[in-house]
């Protein structure tokens, strides 16, 4: 018996990552992009031309329309009001990160796709880096000895528009970016940050801006690796891509250091104005991708759960306290 197409929705277009992971769903066999919902309207009717996605009217016409699931890429403060509204009504969620604002909102979402038997997955692509799968095989394995330190970053170009906009996007380069990272040093030992210092700019790099722009984080983990992240909107618009994750991990047996994004060839051209960075090979968010469709096929359960995105978020929310009292700050085994 042949299997169905798997049907999904787009609930919310705003983040930027909805291009490529629309673009990723689009090519997958078995795969059928049934439609989409954005409140924008200039922003849905060039997304929905640029895809040839059918636009609907509204968040309940595309739930309607018998998903199997849904992708919210939605300004960071509709997560909670989309997963809530999508839960019960398809199989699955695949939410952009952070998952939310703020921690009870996260926990709501959590618990509304529970009580509703909806697997909720959160969107935390540099898991699926070739570079980051192979490090985690090595530190699985033992090669690096006893973990000492790790020292990473995560810097992009400033985004603009809703991000830099404190109501709906709930903070800016550190909640941004600092999540990313968390969520693969957790998923590397199965260890929490337990104490985070931060020291955050707000418009430090670009004036006027108005929300934070750069940051510092020190912070121990609970398996004692101690560690610091430099995440920022740092990038130039003349930068050849819109920025790196990196990391550098120092073990009794030596050291290693990956770069998320070291698959790529330079390419100078006049046509685009600029020298650029054009990847090859493996695509993180392609990988991403695939999961939740085998997720749905398989009736499996999510590999980053709801649980997963809360605790990064919760580290990132840690820093801007750390930040406004200048003391480290301890968080709790929420």
């Amino acid at each position: 018996m042949a299997e169905h197409n798997i049907r999904i929705g787009f609930l919310g277009i705003a983040h930027l990552h909805s291009v490529s992971y629309a673009g990723n769903l689009l090519a997958m066999p078995g795969v059928e992009v049934v439609g989409m919902y954005e409140a924008n309207e200039q922003l849905a009717t060039e997304w929905a031309g640029r895809f040839d996605v059918q636009r609907l009217a509204s968040a309940e016409e595309l739930l309607a329309a018998g998903l199997d699931g849904v992708v919210i890429c939605s300004e960071n403060a509709l997560h909670r009001p989309y997963v809530e509204r999508a839960a019960g009504r398809v199989k699955a969620i695949l939410c952009e990160k952070p998952i939310a604002t703020t921690v009870a909102d996260a926990q709501v979402m959590i618990d509304a796709c529970r009580t509703a038997d909806t697997r909720l997955q959160i969107a935390f692509p540099v898991r699926f880096a070739p570079s980051v799968v192979e490090l985690k095989r090595q530190l699985d394995a033992g090669l690096l000895g006893e973990i000492l330190t790790v020292n990473c970053t995560n810097h992009g170009s400033m985004p603009g528009g809703w991000f830099v906009n404190p109501d709906l996007a709930g903070g800016g380069a550190v909640l941004d970016h600092t999540v990313h990272v968390i969520d693969v040093l957790r998923w590397f030992w199965g260890a929490e940050v337990t104490e985070v210092y931060a020291e955050i700019g707000e418009s430090l790099l670009h004036p006027g801006l108005g929300i934070d722009d750069a940051g510092l984080l020190s912070f121990t983990l609970s398996n004692g690796v101690y560690g610091t992240l430099d995440t920022s909107w740092s990038r130039p618009p003349s930068y050849t891509i819109w920025g790196d994750v990196k990391l550098e991990i120092l073990g009794t047996h030596g050291v290693v250091y990956a770069d998320t994004l070291q698959q790529y060839v330079t390419v100078a051209s006049n046509a685009a104005g600029k020298t650029r960075w054009a990847s090859y090979g493996s695509d993180m968010d392609g990988g991403l991708m695939a999961d939740f469709v085998k997720m749905i096929r398989m009736r499996g359960e999510p590999s980053i759960t709801g649980e997963d995105g809360l605790r990064a978020m919760a580290v990132a929310l840690a820093a801007y306290e750390s930040a406004k009292t200048g003391q480290p700050v301890k968080l709790s085994n929420l």
